[in-house]
């Protein structure tokens, strides 16, 4: 079976010509007019043939597959953040390590990004056979990590879905999700989260949660709601047949955060409940 040299990856290939300009480099089984070109500046010293480099292969300004000793910060299907060095009519082109940038078309981005922009991206092949970025990372993110439930974790968001919440790649690698129903702020892109694992899913993905766990959030909850109190004068018109979506638009806290915090506060009481709302105890 002939073996092809791929783009976008790190091959060991063999040195098969040797010129003034660099050494040619093939597959043990590729035809002459496969090779490709380490330019001599790269070529290692004492080089010769038949040697066997590990080379990044990609296309150069001219379109042609070229080698290079140099280490890109990603490779093909991988995901990495990168830097915006330039945007351009045809898009933004972006920071990765190599002599030629790498282009992320607008089509492949999720918002307009700017120059100095650190952007999470993907590395593919377009239909042309060239190596673009793209922002729609989800299916690159990895599903292997060793977290484990309750455990902390930091990363970035990199999309936000009005049905199925924020989703974020935790150490910008893997992949997780803070569902809709977990999120009690606006977030933006780029934004950092630090969370706690709720669950792992079966195929490894993580579902997160900017909660405690239930002891521990019932008191902050609780102080949080009193402090309310005490800024309104000693009352607010909830109570635990108040709409959700109100509790969480005053409060940013589910309605069964805010029953416990205000049952919590019931018994040691702090507040008194009413059908108009909560006051301070007095």
């Amino acid at each position: 079976m002939t073996q092809k040299i791929e783009l976008g990856k790190y091959q060991e290939l063999i040195v098969t010509k040797e010129t003034d300009f660099g050494v040619f480099l093939n597959t043990p089984t590729g035809k002459e007019n496969e090779k490709i070109l380490l330019p001599k500046s790269q070529v290692p010293n004492g080089t010769r043939l038949k040697d066997v480099l590990n080379v990044f292969v990609y296309k150069d300004s001219e379109d042609r597959p070229i080698a290079t000793m140099q280490e890109p910060l990603i490779t093909l299907g991988g995901v990495a953040r990168l830097y915006v060095k330039q945007v351009t009519s045809i898009g933004a082109f972006l920071e990765w390590g190599l002599s030629k940038d790498l282009l992320l078309p607008f089509k492949e981005q999720l918002y307009e990004v700017r120059e100095g922009d650190a952007v999470l991206v993907t590395l593919y092949l377009d239909k042309s056979e060239r190596l673009c970025a793209s922002m729609h990372v989800y299916d690159a993110l990895r599903n292997d990590s060793e977290y484990q439930k309750d455990d902390t974790v930091s990363g970035r968001v990199y999309e936000i879905s009005e049905n199925f919440g924020v989703f974020i790649a935790v150490d910008d690698l893997y992949s997780a999700l803070l569902p809709q129903k977990e999120v009690f702020e606006k977030y933006r892109i780029n934004q950092p989260v630090y969370a706690r694992v709720a669950q792992v899913m079966e195929d490894g993905r993580l579902t997160l949660s900017v909660r405690k766990k239930i002891p521990e959030q019932m008191t902050d909850d609780a102080a949080f709601i009193l402090r309310c109190l005490e800024d309104e004068d000693g009352f607010l018109p909830f109570h635990d047949k108040s709409s959700p979506e109100a509790i969480k638009n005053r409060f940013h806290m589910s309605k069964n955060a805010f029953k416990r915090g205000i049952g919590h506060l019931l018994k040691e009481g702090k507040i008194t409940i009413s059908n108009d709302g909560i006051r301070i105890q007095r």
